[in-house]
């Protein structure tokens, strides 16, 4: 099985990072509509946030501490900073995800949200939830700004 993760994570990583950029108003990246309970922003440290802790810190091992309430409850987080947390998480998963061998990728991922998995079964959990949210953000940003 070849390692394609990196390239896909950073592929879409790359998408996200456009949405953001593409909204027009910086208000609109923190505004909800009727029915969704998360704004762009939300998602987008929610994403980063995961990201830093499920593939930096434990595949990594970059320190990096998450604060999942924070990720949650933060506002009004410029949108300059939104993108350099984008582009950190491309780098974590540029300097983490190809270096990972056939071995480790069949290895029980170190940390159990759904049982005992494959790293592998993880990392393409992972990239499903990524892409997920990032569908919510390009239809967010369509319905609030036309």
């Amino acid at each position: 099985m070849e390692n394609y993760f990196a390239e896909l994570y950073e592929r879409d990583l790359l998408k996200l990072r456009d949405e953001i950029k593409n909204f027009k108003d910086d208000d609109n990246l923190w505004r909800k509509e009727d029915g969704v309970s998360n704004s762009a922003g939300t998602l987008v440290l929610h994403l980063t946030g995961n990201l830093n802790f499920c593939v930096g810190t434990t595949l990594g091992n970059t320190g990096y501490v998450r604060n999942r309430e924070l990720e949650f409850s933060a506002t009004d987080v410029p949108r300059a900073q939104l993108i350099a947390g984008i582009d950190g998480v491309i780098e974590i998963v540029k300097n983490t995800l190809p270096g990972l061998t056939q071995q480790q990728l069949e290895a029980i991922y170190p940390l159990e949200f759904f049982g005992p998995k494959s790293t592998a079964w993880y990392l393409t959990t992972l990239y499903g939830h990524l892409t997920y949210h990032l569908g919510q953000i390009n239809y967010l940003r369509r319905i609030l700004e036309g």
